[in-house]
Parts: C-alpha cells; sequence; structure tokens
C-alpha cells in the first residue's frame, strides 16, 4: 500500500467513523457514549457537525478512531487466547464488554 492510497483509507475510516458517531448520538445519546467511548462535550460536538464539516474533519490525514482496549486481559478475553482456554466465547466477550464498561466509567 502506498502512501496515497494508505491517506485515502485513513480519510475513508474517519468518514465512516463520524458519520456512525453522530447517527449514534442522535439516536441514542447514552448508548452512543458508551459504545464509543466518547464524553459528553465530545458527543455535543460530533451532534451538531454540518455534511460540509464532518467532511472537512474526515479529509485530515490523522486517524480520529482510536483503540480503546489497551489492557492485556481484555485483548485475551476477546481474542480467547489465554493459557486456559474457555470453551464458551460469549461469556469471554461479556467478561470484557464488563471489563470495558468499568473503565468507560471511570473516564467520566
Amino acid at each position: 500500500m502506498d502512501q496515497t492510497q494508505m491517506l485515502a483509507e485513513i480519510r475513508e475510516a474517519n468518514l465512516t467513523y463520524l458519520m456512525l458517531a453522530q447517527s449514534l448520538i442522535r439516536q441514542d445519546r447514552a448508548e452512543a457514549l458508551f459504545r464509543l467511548g466518547l464524553s459528553e462535550e465530545t458527543a455535543d460536538l460530533i451532534g451538531m457537525l454540518s455534511p460540509a464539516q464532518i467532511m472537512k474533519i474526515a479529509s485530515g490525514n490523522m486517524l480520529l478512531c482510536r483503540f480503546r482496549v489497551d489492557d492485556d486481559m481484555v485483548w485475551q478475553l476477546l481474542t480467547n487466547h489465554t493459557v486456559r482456554k474457555v470453551e464458551n466465547g460469549a461469556t469471554t466477550k461479556l467478561h470484557a464488554s464488563i471489563l470495558m464498561a468499568g473503565k468507560f466509567s471511570e473516564t467520566i
């Protein structure tokens, strides 16, 4: 992948992310804050953006979204790459979601 293609992919990801975020915020603000890991202030800003503003912001060369998972335990639960594997994938994903929700509530 060359530099031009990579920048185009970043811009497309930014546009998709901003459109999704705005849609979620407008439909169910509380759920959007939780699912996207946004602050109230950021949600306010994204919710009020015009289509032209979204296009302008998305056209930058910096990726706007980031991984929220920075904990080894959560990654192991999501990928089920622990030494002692759990056969029930739904349980491990639920456990990961609970851990991530706890981290979200700490940031509020």
